[in-house]
């Protein structure tokens, strides 16, 4: 078998159709269908069934599927990296993050990793951690940040800092005069959450259920800039990354109680790869850079009417 052949058994599956799988990767009908035939006989198993619908991959057509994509992703990050290199720019590499992690650790990390690498280039997304790990491990990514709470699978992964979870209340609450606090005291209180996708909420209410209860919220936002104002105003309370609230606790609008739950105190933020074999040297470097505590130092912030905001952790 040969790249073609790959390509093909890849555009195949995901069109549903022998037809449309030779369109995507340029081939004349005839061509395709012999080679899904030679593919058949030189590995002595069926790939795909065919029935009046289209066809779809046999146990043995998905065994060469996941490893035809891994081929193919992995050809074309070969492509565009040695084409990046051909004109000057150096590698790209493809990083995806949480919010806790665009929120904090990020934003000075990769600008001085970036002034250090004059041709170095960052692809940088937002996703939750469980979205995260899936597309390192689907090769979608080189690198992923992610709070460790998530299940991470074979993925090899280096720690970047603690981030526990704070309970964050309004500076008049009377919360404030505690020094801890555990989460069945305050799952009576109305909540400022985050939206129905963020992982954080999903782990909050997983571990709210051994305690017969669940928060109640009386408003779900989509951002930490949103859960913060609210907060501040008096709304409700809420469970956040420590590190992600800072600018909010030093300038006095918010308090942060800690929370006294093993489970909250363990939490950390890790990069995640597939494995160090197969890091880009620019991935690599970044990683690297990442796990090393000076690159967090926090960049200047404009003056603002009163100090900053922070967006929150998925």
């Amino acid at each position: 078998m040969d790249l073609i052949d790959l390509e093909l058994v890849v555009g195949v599956a995901d069109a549903g159709s022998i037809t449309h799988g030779a369109a995507r990767t340029h081939l004349a009908l005839p061509s395709a269908s012999a080679r899904i035939r030679a593919l058949e006989h030189a590995v002595g198993a069926t790939l795909f069934d065919r029935d009046r619908r289209g066809v779809t991959p046999t146990p043995g057509g998905m065994l060469l599927l996941r490893h035809a994509r891994t081929i193919c992703r992995a050809v074309e990050r070969l492509r565009i990296e040695l084409a990046e290199y051909a004109e000057g720019h150096g590698a790209t590499v493809r990083v995806l993050a949480n919010t806790a992690a665009t929120a904090s650790v990020l934003p000075p990390a990769v600008t001085s990793f970036l002034a250090a690498h004059p041709t170095a280039r960052i692809d940088l997304d937002e996703r939750p951690s469980h979205r995260i790990v899936a597309a390192v491990a689907e090769r979608r990514a080189e690198l992923g940040i992610v709070a460790d709470t998530v299940d991470l699978g074979k993925l090899e992964t280096r720690t970047l800092r603690a981030d526990p979870l704070v309970v964050l209340t309004a500076a008049h609450d009377p919360l404030t005069s505690r020094a801890s606090v555990s989460y069945a005291e305050v799952l009576h209180r109305p909540f400022v959450g985050l939206s129905h996708a963020s992982a954080l909420q999903e782990h909050l209410e997983g571990h709210a259920l051994p305690l017969g209860s669940q928060p109640t919220y009386r408003v779900r936002l989509p951002g930490i800039d949103a859960v913060c104002h609210t907060v501040a105003a008096g709304i409700g309370i809420a469970i956040l990354p420590r590190h992600t609230v800072n600018t909010w606790i030093t300038g006095g609008s918010l308090t942060a109680i800690p929370l006294d739950e093993p489970w909250a105190n363990r939490r950390n933020l890790a990069v995640c790869f597939t494995s160090e074999s197969e890091l880009s040297s620019t991935a690599r470097a970044l990683r690297d850079h990442l796990t090393t505590s000076e690159s967090w130092a926090e960049l200047p912030r404009p003056s603002q009417g009163r100090t900053g905001s922070s967006r929150p952790d998925s």
